[in-house]
């Protein structure tokens, strides 16, 4: 599926309604990393650039791809039901007893989901070893691994950094959620990443840095990471944490942190403004 800039903008805004739905109604869960990171799922999924068949969720030749920030579950599960995965209709079950809606993914329990994920820090090593066994098979998928910016600071993320490199994995990209928070507080404060550049440039990586809310420059660096050789590539996707609900916004508070009700309906509100604005310029 390859939507226009417009619809995929207009789509984004409809994710952040139905996570707020989401949340609220399961009263726990992960606000503001979620619902920072819509735009580079969506341009993933529909914007052209991921081979999947929802039809045929384990397709040999699907790109695959890996959430290691499993937390960001609500914003997986919404993105998968537009793609024709699952109904709509699961959504209200999020984190409820025996739902297949889990509050991290697991891979037992729903089609489109690659790894079981959890604690930060794993996906990354699981999606090379996936590139490495594609590799082995000659077959010409990618493999996607979406990581927080606070699981930089897990040793095991840079142990599978420099297994990527060693084998050169350039069916290998990788997407860094730069939105500077983490459940302690602001990254720089709770160990420094900076420059996260320069880091992965000397342990033998491609980087590509884009404002992550940007459409054009986020399918830019998805195409250009699928013509780079020899070298596995890291998206590093600057970012607002719970973007387009302004008390969400920059506060770290909400990582973890679901609105009651009152404050749904004003993120609500605010997402409908925001919507209508789009639709209006596509008239």
């Amino acid at each position: 599926m390859k939507l226009t800039l417009k619809e995929l903008e207009k789509l984004s805004i409809s994710i952040r309604k139905e996570m707020i739905a989401m949340l609220t109604k399961a009263k726990s869960g992960h606000c503001a990393g979620p619902l920072g990171a819509v735009e580079l799922y969506t341009a993933l999924y529909f914007g052209g650039v991921l081979k999947y068949d929802p039809q045929k969720p384990d397709w040999d030749n699907r790109d695959r791809v890996v959430i290691s920030n499993g937390h960001y579950a609500p914003l997986v599960y919404a993105i998968l039901t537009h793609a024709g995965y699952f109904s709509s209709d699961k959504l209200k079950t999020l984190r409820k007893l025996g739902s297949q809606l889990q509050g991290h993914p697991s891979r037992l329990l729903l089609p489109g989901i690659e790894t079981s994920s959890g604690p930060v820090g794993e996906g990354l090593s699981q999606a090379v070893g996936m590139a490495l066994g594609l590799k082995l098979d000659e077959k010409k998928c990618q493999v996607y691994c979406f990581m927080g910016d606070g699981e930089q600071n897990c040793g095991n993320t840079w142990e599978a950094v420099m297994t990527a490199s060693k084998y050169q994995l350039d069916n290998l990209t990788a997407i860094i959620d730069r939105n500077n928070i983490q459940i302690d507080g602001f990254t720089e404060n709770v160990m420094p990443l900076e420059s996260l550049k320069e880091k992965y440039e000397s342990f033998g990586w491609k980087v590509l840095e884009i404002d992550g809310h940007n459409f054009s420059e986020i399918i830019k660096a998805f195409n250009a990471s699928k013509s780079i050789f020899v070298k596995p590539v890291v998206i590093i996707a600057h970012t607002i944490p719970g973007k387009g609900v302004d008390f969400i916004q920059w506060e770290h508070e909400w990582h973890g942190k679901v609105p009651n009700s009152q404050q749904a309906e004003e993120a609500l509100r605010q997402l409908r403004n925001l919507k209508g604005k789009i639709e209006s310029e596509l008239e």
